[in-house]
């Protein structure tokens, strides 16, 4: 079935990404109502892109590109111009995913919530945070950016401000996914979209924190499933419910993991990574001074330096390291674009990456146990725990799961239900690649857009 089929299109899809969601979630119960929504329709594994982490894996699952091709190859970007390592920057640049396409090429209504690199986007409907800050970084207003402009203020008087603090860091939990909902109602009450992408962070955090075998993650299943269900009743409600197929996707899932890894300070023992004073006390990353530097994200690191040899006979033999890839390995596990590194370190299952380059807490730079997301030059999970003398702990070992790593451990899911849903068959675990052009497909636009899809639609 391809999407010039018309018995394969749908008037609506809206696509519900539930990171961390897990097919046996399903078969063990706690997922009714996300149950009832796929009936007996196809569910699987969902297999993610390397590095299985938030930003690579968005990109991939909205374009249907590995990042070997669109350029995601971590949550964090660094530009060797600049020597600079950047988390979370939320400018769209040139990204081109379906809901700009499917707006701008085939002429639908589209809408995006709370995905990362939203700003700028062309979708009719798009909402992602944007609090206002200081040049410390630090919170002066809550807000978030909008299409339309003004659609923020809209939902702040409905709902209050987004709970940013509920969204990521020690008090992350179900109200930030409650917030998201809400605003995905407001947007298909106000605006219609054809199609519809809702990211649902709520299981990541308890999956990170407890570990993915976990009481509290499990709890946290039946807490998220009771909000879709809510979500799902309002959906059936509305008057195009009949003409809706609703896709369920999990970015990724998680390893249970025991062993935080340093390898920055590996780094600096072997005289590779220098240090500077952070001017409150602390020690700071001199990136343009050291010959080696690892930028790392959950259970991954590139490390950028002009001595790869050097580097990786230091890194290799860290415990809980898996293995070091050079440049000229990238293309094995579909990576080997200029923004990886010039080594890629994968940790062992039950192993993870932290940032840290000092031994002793009183040598931590300012930021460490602040959340401080923009300043970190490395994704940092104990944002997740209180500290004992800050914000955030700086105990790694409180860490209880992790992700990055392409195991069976770290699988998503896919699931496809809802009135308009064409029935299909699913073998075996699903690429994420397929996805986009399957949503492409049940829209009916697959001919009308100029992404080049990587793998083929599963109705094809």
């Amino acid at each position: 079935m391809t999407g010039q089929n018309a018995d394969a299109s749908a008037g609506r899809v809206i696509v519900l990404d539930v990171v961390g969601l897990r097919p046996e979630h399903l078969d063990d119960g706690l997922a009714p109502n996300l149950a009832g929504l796929l009936g007996d329709g196809p569910t699987a594994p969902l297999r993610p892109p390397f590095p299985s982490v938030t930003v690579p894996v968005q990109t991939t699952l909205s374009t249907g590109q590995s990042p070997a091709t669109h350029g995601d190859v971590a949550n964090g970007e660094f530009d060797r111009d600049r020597d600079v390592a950047e988390f979370w920057e939320r400018d769209r640049a040139d990204r081109n995913r379906l809901w700009e396409a499917a707006s701008d090429e085939a002429g639908l209504t589209t809408g995006v919530l709370f995905f990362q690199h939203l700003m700028g986007t062309t979708a009719d409907v798009a909402v992602t945070p944007s609090p206002i800050e200081d040049e410390d970084n630090n919170l002066i207003e809550m807000n978030c950016w909008t299409n339309p402009d003004g659609f923020y203020d809209d939902l702040r008087e409905a709902y209050g401000h987004f709970p940013l603090h509920n969204y990521w860091g020690p008090m992350a939990g179900e109200e930030s996914s409650e917030w998201i909902l809400a605003c995905a109602r407001e947007s298909i009450e106000r605006y219609d979209p054809d199609l519809l992408w809702v990211y649902v962070p709520h299981l990541d955090y308890d999956a990170q924190r407890h570990g993915p075998e976990s009481a509290e993650l499990r709890e946290a299943v039946t807490v998220v499933d009771d909000l879709l269900g809510e979500f799902l009743t309002f959906l059936e409600a509305t008057d195009r419910w009949d003409e809706t197929a609703v896709s369920v996707v999990s970015e990724y899932s998680f390893n249970a993991v025991e062993s935080p890894v340093f390898p920055n300070r590996a780094l600096r023992e072997a005289g590779l990574l220098d240090v500077q004073d952070d001017g409150e006390g602390g020690e700071e990353v001199d990136i343009p001074a050291s010959s080696a530097f690892a930028m790392v994200d959950h259970q991954i690191a590139h490390v950028y330096t002009d001595t790869p040899g050097e580097a990786r006979r230091v890194l290799e033999p860290l415990d809980g390291v898996e293995r070091v890839l050079a440049s000229d390995e990238l293309a094995t596990v579909e990576i080997d674009h200029p923004n990886a590194g010039d080594l890629v370190v994968i940790a062992e299952a039950d192993a993870w990456f932290q940032y840290y380059w000092w031994h002793e807490d009183s040598a931590a730079p300012y930021y460490a146990t602040e959340m401080d997301i923009h300043a970190k030059p490395g994704f940092d999970p104990c944002e997740l725990f209180l500290g004992e003398d800050g914000l955030v702990t700086l105990d790694a070992s409180k860490v209880s799961g992790s992700h990055g790593r392409v195991d069976e451990a770290t699988e998503g899911f896919y699931g496809l239900g809802g009135p308009a849903a064409p029935d299909h068959a699913v073998d075996g675990t699903i690429d994420a690649r397929r996805v986009a052009p399957t949503v492409a497909d049940l829209l009916g636009i697959a001919d009308d857009l100029s992404i080049p899809f990587e793998r083929p639609s599963l109705l094809s």
